[in-house]
């Protein structure tokens, strides 16, 4: 199969022939349809964080089970699936108490003495989260992956193990904002854009938009924001106040950072809550006056959308396939497995779409 690696941080991936094993008891193969492009990637790609080269990168995919193991009975041959970056084991204490994405011994790799899921000339290769979805095959663990309808085009279901996942999911299940309710999404990208478009879902009254921008912000709107603040010309915080009367109900920062995090924190109004999305580096410290919290602000993290996965993806199809869910308009361009590069460095300085890598039907 075809794959594009990364050998090296700070370096182009490179698309070269890699074998893939078969798969063991609990493991499916799945011949991929579409990857989108993440900032994730982006991020593991420039070194953000420590991970074993080489790798293929890719986690927001989707396609069709080609084989399983003898043990597996959550898909089928023939299934369409989306895979998610966040498998669960499904018997410890986290995933029984219904909060799976904090599983703390996810299956996302194969275990100790097993043969490597990819090899290329001999040596392992590994799939970035357990996925690799920059790739015309994915060997995952059977817990990563989610029967989605067959009328659900591909191209678009592979949004949904990611960013769409992250962000509607963190306003529906995280925060639970409220029909009427005021609500901030700081950070337009991907995640923040669905954010945006979870809280038009349930029926915010006063959705703003806050980036360095402009053309995200402009996207933002498309996506149900009533209002957009350029963070570059004004502080948001004031903007906020003065938009609001106040502040907000709910903020939402999608950008990992302790600024933005503090402004989330400032911007809501008493029995307000700031929700982070946004995935942070490890030396980011958030500093919140203490007195503030007799107002009874509340602030709490979400993540990938606080929900498991296999209940959220089928939702978010029905959603897109009755018109209520934008995906289409997340997209700025469809590519090939060869143009993974160029999608890559599309994504800095984006209006917060990304790419779609489409695979042929011969892998």
């Amino acid at each position: 199969m075809r794959a594009a690696i990364l050998e090296e941080f700070g370096s182009e991936l490179v698309v070269e022939e890699v074998q893939v094993d078969e798969p063991s008891p609990d493991e499916v193969l799945v011949r991929t349809a579409a990857s989108g492009i993440c900032h994730s990637d982006r991020t593991m790609q420039l070194g953000a964080k420590e991970l074993p080269l080489p790798l293929v990168l890719g986690h927001e995919s989707a396609g069709v089970v080609e084989r399983v193991g003898s043990a597996v009975t959550a898909v089928a041959v023939g299934d369409h699936v989306v895979v998610a970056a966040t498998p669960s084991c499904g018997v410890c204490e986290r995933c029984l108490r219904g909060v799976p994405q904090q599983c703390p011994a996810p299956p996302a790799q194969r275990g100790e003495g097993m043969p490597p899921r990819l090899v290329r000339g001999g040596a392992r290769v590994t799939g970035f989260t357990g996925l690799g979805g920059f790739a015309s095959r994915m060997l995952v663990h059977e817990n990563a992956t989610v029967a989605i309808p067959k009328s659900m085009p591909l191209e678009r279901a592979a949004l949904l193990g990611c960013a769409v996942l992250t962000g509607v999911g963190a306003v529906t299940h995280r925060a639970r904002i409220e029909a009427g309710d005021t609500v901030a999404v700081i950070g337009c990208g991907g995640v923040g854009l669905n954010a945006v478009q979870g809280a038009r879902l349930h029926g915010a009254s006063r959705i703003i938009a806050i980036d360095v921008l402009p053309a995200k912000l402009e996207r933002a709107r498309l996506f149900g924001a009533t209002d957009v603040v350029d963070a570059s010309a004004v502080d948001p915080v004031d903007a906020v106040a003065e938009l609001t009367g106040g502040g907000v109900d709910h903020a939402l920062e999608a950008v990992g950072r302790a600024s933005t995090i503090e402004q989330a924190y400032a911007m809501i109004r008493p029995f307000g809550t700031a929700t982070v999305v946004g995935f942070s580096a490890q030396d980011e410290a958030v500093r919140i006056p203490a007195r503030s919290m007799l107002q009874e602000k509340r602030l709490q993290g979400s993540k990938m959308g606080s929900r498991h996965f296999r209940l959220a993806v089928p939702r978010y199809c029905r959603l897109y396939l009755q018109g209520r869910l934008l995906l289409d308009e997340l997209i700025s361009e469809t590519i090939g497995l060869d143009e993974v590069n160029r999608g890559l460095e599309a994504l800095d300085g984006s209006d917060g779409a990304r790419s779609v890598i489409r695979f042929s039907e011969g892998g």
